[in-house]
């Protein structure tokens, strides 16, 4: 699980480990009958956490790419994702001189590497807030859960940030849990659990929750 990561992992005032994610995970716990064990980690070292087999599943919004898929197994589609990019009004994607940051270790910086835009990466919400407002970044670009989030903190809303979807193919996939390959063996149970808990309301339940917005 992630703790920095708003609506997706995070701490509440009591330090419990909530979200979006937390709870779609012990909802599929539940539907599996299993006893589950929750660790927060960081998005960085997740992909090579759990490619050693430190880990059985990643509860974490994980875009399948083709990448990904030569290391970990993947869980059918639990969202649908897509990618926001903010920058003050006027301006766009891609122009020159503008320094973008994003987190390290995420399909954003991969992308944003391959098309040679200038980037500094940012390991939590509040590193890239503060970049964003020491000047050392101009923009972010930032998956949809981590957008919904940013409009949330006062520091960013002082930013008067603009935001739009960021148009990417490579950037408009599914997201995902991740699984472990040495557990493979766990995607059809989990993917049943997560076809049952979006036919009984669970699933919906827990948009509501969290989520401003209605995804499946």
């Amino acid at each position: 699980m992630l703790d920095d990561a708003p609506p997706l992992g995070y701490r509440d005032a009591a330090g419990e480990l909530v979200g979006f994610s937390v709870s779609l995970m012990q909802a599929l716990c539940t539907e599996m009958a299993v006893r589950c064990a929750f660790e927060a980690v960081k998005l960085e070292h997740l992909i090579d956490d759990m490619a050693a087999g430190h880990f059985d599943v990643a509860a974490v919004g994980l875009v399948v790419t083709p990448e990904r898929r030569q290391k970990l197994v993947f869980t059918k589609q639990v969202y649908r994702s897509f990618t926001l990019f903010f920058a003050p009004e006027g301006v766009k994607p891609g122009k020159s001189g503008v320094r973008i940051s994003t987190f390290k270790g995420s399909a954003q910086e991969q992308y944003l590497r391959a098309q040679g835009w200038d980037l500094i990466g940012a390991q939590t919400d509040e590193q890239m807030i503060e970049q964003l407002r020491a000047g050392v970044a101009k923009a972010c670009v930032v998956p949809l859960m981590t957008g919904l989030s940013l409009q949330k903190n006062n520091q960013f809303q002082r930013l008067g940030l603009k935001y739009e979807v960021l148009q990417a193919t490579e950037l408009e996939n599914n997201a995902s849990f991740a699984i472990a390959p040495q557990k493979a063996g766990l995607k059809q149970p989990l993917d049943k659990a997560l076809d049952n808990i979006k036919r009984n309301g669970v699933f919906d339940r827990i948009n509501s929750q969290f989520l401003p917005l209605r995804i499946d």
